[in-house]
C-alpha cells in the first residue's frame, strides 16, 4: 500500500520535516505552496509527501490568481542538492509517492481517488518519520468523506497515525493511544475523545479513560511547555455536565468518573485540578492564558465539539492540532479542506505556517518522542 523514496543524506544536514499534501481536491497543495512563498525558509528543511502534478497544478492556480512570480516555489526532488544562483527563489521539494497520476482529481468534490492519494502521502510520511528518515510529519487537510470511500478504515488523520505507529512497534492499536490537541496562542485543550458520536464520548467519560487523558497530556507538556517555563504542567478538567453536575443535580459523570481520575493524577503528583463548569473554564484558560502564573497550560475537554468550539471561535488561522500519544511528532492546521476555496489560491496558509512552526519546535531533540526510550 506504501511506497518509499530513497532519503539522500548529502541533501539535507538533519532529517526533514514532511508534510503530506492534503486531500489533492481540497485546498492543502495550495497553501502548501503559498506557505513557501511566505516563509521559504521554512522549507530548507522539507518536504512534500505527494504527487508531482498535483503540487504542479497548485503552483499554477496560484500564479494565475497573482503570487508574484519571483515568489512561485521551484519543484525539485527530495533528494536534489540546492543549485547556485537561484538563492531568491524559494524551493519546494516533492516525495512522489506511488506512480505520477495520470488523471487530477476535480477541485472541491468527494471522490475516492483523492482519498487515496492524501492516505498515500499520510502513510509514506509518517512510516519516513518513524524510520528517522524525517523528523516530524504535518499533515495538509483530508476529507474523512473522501478517505472512507477509499476503502481506508480510519475516520481521520488521528486513528490512521494511530494504527500505522502501533503497526511499527509492535503492539495492538489499545496500547497506544492517543489524544488530539488543538492549540493557539490563547488556549490548549485536549479532547478525552476524539472522532465518534456525542453518545459513545459521553460513554467514554470513564475513570480509566480521563486518567488516561491526563497521563498522556502531562506526559506531553512535560516535555515541552512546562520544561521552558522550568515548573511542572498545570492542567484544569471541564466537566462533562452543566454546571459540572452541580453536586449531582445534573448528572453523575463528574462524581463517578472525573473527580476520582483528578484525585488518582493528583496523587501520581500532576497538578491536576477541577472539574469545572465547561461553559466557564476556557473563558477562565483563554483570560490568563499570559498572566505570570496562568490558570492553566491547558483545559481537558469531555468531548470533541466542547474543546474545539471555543478554539476555533478564537480563530483557526493560528490554530494547531496536535497528536499526543504517539512516537513521533504529528501537527496540522486547524481547518478543513475547504472545498469551496479550492482552485482559487484565497485560502490563507498562516495555521499551516504555525503547524510547521510547532512541528520545528516539538522535533527539536530535547522535545521529540522520537528521540526518547520508549521509541
Amino acid at each position: 500500500m506504501h511506497s518509499s523514496s530513497p532519503f539522500i543524506a548529502s541533501a539535507f544536514a538533519e532529517p526533514p520535516i514532511v508534510i503530506s499534501m492534503g486531500d489533492p481536491a481540497g485546498i492543502g497543495p495550495e497553501i502548501i505552496v503559498k506557505a513557501c512563498a511566505a516563509r521559504p525558509e521554512l522549507f530548507r528543511d522539507a518536504v512534500v509527501a505527494g504527487d508531482r502534478r498535483i503540487m504542479e497544478r497548485a503552483l499554477d492556480v496560484c500564479r494565475r490568481h497573482g503570487l508574484p512570480s519571483q515568489n512561485i516555489p521551484r519543484l525539485v526532488p527530495e533528494n536534489e542538492a540546492p543549485r547556485q544562483g537561484l538563492a531568491g527563489q524559494p524551493i519546494l521539494r516533492v516525495s512522489q509517492v506511488g506512480e505520477p497520476c495520470s488523471d487530477l482529481p476535480a477541485w472541491g468534490q468527494v471522490q475516492s481517488l483523492a482519498g487515496h492519494m492524501a492516505a498515500q502521502a499520510i502513510e509514506h510520511g509518517a512510516r519516513g518519520v518513524l524510520q528517522r528518515r524525517y523528523r516530524a510529519l504535518v499533515t495538509a487537510p483530508i476529507h474523512k468523506e473522501a478517505l472512507a470511500q477509499a476503502g481506508y478504515p480510519w475516520p481521520g488523520h488521528t486513528e490512521m497515525l494511530q494504527a500505522l505507529a502501533a503497526e511499527h512497534a509492535g503492539v495492538s492499536v489499545s496500547d497506544m493511544p492517543v489524544r488530539m490537541m488543538l492549540a493557539n496562542p490563547d488556549l490548549r485543550t485536549v479532547l478525552n475523545s476524539i472522532h465518534v458520536s456525542l453518545r459513545q464520548a459521553i460513554e467514554a467519560v470513564t475513570a480509566s479513560q480521563v486518567e488516561e487523558t491526563l497521563r498522556i497530556t502531562h506526559d506531553f507538556l512535560a516535555r515541552t511547555v512546562a520544561r521552558q517555563a522550568h515548573r511542572p504542567p498545570n492542567i484544569a478538567v471541564a466537566g462533562l455536565n452543566p454546571h459540572a453536575g452541580e453536586g449531582g443535580l445534573f448528572g453523575t459523570e463528574e462524581q463517578e468518573a472525573i473527580i476520582p481520575a483528578v484525585a488518582r493524577a493528583q496523587a501520581l503528583g500532576m497538578h491536576v485540578h477541577g472539574p469545572y463548569p465547561p461553559d466557564t473554564v476556557f473563558m477562565q484558560a483563554h483570560a490568563a492564558a499570559h498572566a505570570p502564573i496562568p490558570f492553566c497550560d491547558v483545559v481537558i475537554a469531555m468531548y470533541h465539539d466542547q474543546g474545539l468550539i471555543p478554539v476555533k471561535y478564537l480563530g483557526v488561522e493560528q490554530g494547531v492540532n496536535v497528536t499526543l500519544g504517539l512516537p513521533l511528532v504529528r501537527t496540522s492546521p486547524d481547518h478543513g479542506t475547504a472545498f469551496d476555496l479550492a482552485g482559487t489560491a484565497r485560502a490563507d496558509a498562516q495555521s499551516l505556517l504555525a503547524a510547521l512552526d510547532m512541528a520545528r519546535m516539538l522535533s527539536a531533540s530535547d522535545f521529540s518522542p522520537a528521540h526518547g526510550a520508549g521509541s
